[in-house]
């Protein structure tokens, strides 16, 4: 196994045990991004000389006997709204050309505390407002999506271009492409995480997490970016643990390849020690709605003097959402606050019953590029951005944490993700039933195959 191959605990303990140092490391990571990158376009840029100092430099002080922890020399990727000082926070955007962040955000400063080494900023979809990122390719087909909005962050972890990314999630841009690709994604309890010099699409909705190749990884990542203690031993069964398994909304319109690997992944967790309890998620009819009611005025409000001095700068679809959101009314914007205070009400009687939720992270694998809708069973058409948005988004809403898991593939061959999702900083109990299903499966924190071209039918059509 290449250095790049190995998931962030496993490089973790091979340094610590001075079988592997964080030069070599950096070194294979970067040779996989020459190898790769070109195929992938998950980078707007790759530091690989600063990139060669920072592991040069974990690595002088790991063997003065001053280890910082688990991420000690572990390479990373940023997504390109997370400021870095003197470095550019473009925002796959024209309209930030030229711009350099003067301070560090608080999530790089974290980072670097924890001696993790950047190798560079990941694409976004333009200011993270799209859920395909379509400048970066799907890791496992490159006909296929990447998803977004943190596309390049999920795509270098799936890749092995980086060990462990960190991305942003305002309506599932953290598990989108963290599904879509076959890797872990964390989005924490709102503000656990701090958002201070990240750019921000949607401040009510925005969070930031880890993407990681498995639960045991995002683990090891989570506390560098609270700051707090690292999380207890998560290893064992799930005796005790009451699993919520909706009856309505999260099932309704997935692929049968989806519903079935995802109920497959939930008796695994009834094996493992679960119960297993039917619930009925509230206000479902709400959600589109409120998602859209707080997103699209509060995105407007954030690119108001840019886009009316220089609107040609924008790409066409982020320009029209924007001028979309000058049109909100007032009281339709606080309708959708009071709707989105009843939803977390609702929500926190559900939880009063079960310990987390499983369900799909979105209802269909990844969508061959330039797809824009699918059409259901039911004869339903629906947009390929809101069919991915549409079982995350609750998540947003009410602030829960909410953690992808893979569980299969489908037909194509492309990743299926399952979603599990807590109760208000309760990410240890996400992350003890994601590592409990994960430790059953033989393809734990695989990388894909790289940049083919995989084929088969569209997995957009159930």
């Amino acid at each position: 196994m290449r250095p790049y191959e190995l998931t962030v605990a496993a490089a973790a303990a091979a340094i610590g045990a001075r079988e592997l140092s964080p030069v070599e490391l950096t070194a294979s990571v970067l040779d996989r991004v020459a190898e790769v990158e070109p195929g992938l376009n998950a980078y707007v840029a790759v530091r690989s000389e600063a990139a060669r100092r920072a592991a040069e430099q974990a690595e002088r002080e790991r063997a003065a006997g001053h280890a910082r922890g688990p991420l000690h020399g572990i390479p990373l990727a940023l997504k390109d709204l997370i400021d870095v000082k003197g470095q550019s926070t473009s925002a796959s955007s024209r309209v930030r050309d030229g711009h350099v962040a003067d301070a560090d955000s608080a999530v790089a400063a974290r980072l670097a505390t924890a001696g993790a080494v950047l190798i560079g900023k990941a694409h976004t979809h333009e200011f993270a407002y799209g859920l395909t990122t379509p400048q970066t390719r799907n890791a496992w087909d490159a006909d296929r999506v990447a998803g977004g909005s943190s596309g390049g962050s999920a795509v270098a972890v799936a890749a092995g271009t980086a060990l462990f990314s960190i991305g942003t999630d305002t309506g599932g841009s953290i598990r989108v492409p963290a599904a879509l690709n076959g890797v872990v994604g964390l989005k924490p309890t709102y503000g656990l995480v701090p958002t201070r010099g990240v750019t921000s699409l949607s401040w009510s909705l925005d969070h930031v997490g880890p993407i990681t190749r498995t639960v045991q990884d995002a683990a090891l990542v989570l506390p560098a970016l609270t700051g707090q203690a690292e999380l207890p031993d998560l290893e064992g069964d799930l005796t005790g643990l009451r699993v919520g398994v909706p009856v309505n909304y999260y099932f309704d319109r997935v692929t049968a390849d989806v519903e079935a690997a995802v109920r497959a992944a939930v008796e695994r967790l009834r094996d493992l020690g679960a119960e297993l309890v039917d619930v009925r998620i509230p206000m479902t009819r709400y959600v589109q709605a409120v998602q859209w009611g707080l997103m699209v005025p509060e995105a407007s409000a954030n690119h108001e003097r840019t886009l009316r001095t220089t609107p040609e700068l924008y790409g066409d679809d982020v320009r029209v959402l924007l001028e979309a959101g000058e049109l909100f009314h007032a009281g339709d914007y606080l309708r959708a606050q009071r709707a989105r205070t009843l939803m977390r009400q609702e929500w926190a009687r559900l939880q009063d019953d079960v310990d987390v939720i499983a369900a799909p992270t979105v209802p269909l694998t990844a969508a061959r590029a330039g797809q824009h809708s699918v059409e259901w069973p039911d004869g339903t058409l629906e947009s390929v951005s809101d069919a991915y948005v549409r079982l995350c988004a609750p998540a947003n809403i009410t602030g829960l944490p909410a953690l992808t898991v893979p569980v299969g593939r489908d037909g194509a061959g492309l990743p299926i993700g399952m979603q599990l999702i807590g109760r208000p900083r309760e990410e240890r109990t996400l992350l003890r039933a994601g590592r409990a299903y994960e430790r059953t499966r033989a393809d734990t924190g695989a990388l894909a195959p790289g940049p083919v071209r995989v084929g088969g039918a569209a997995p957009s059509t159930p």
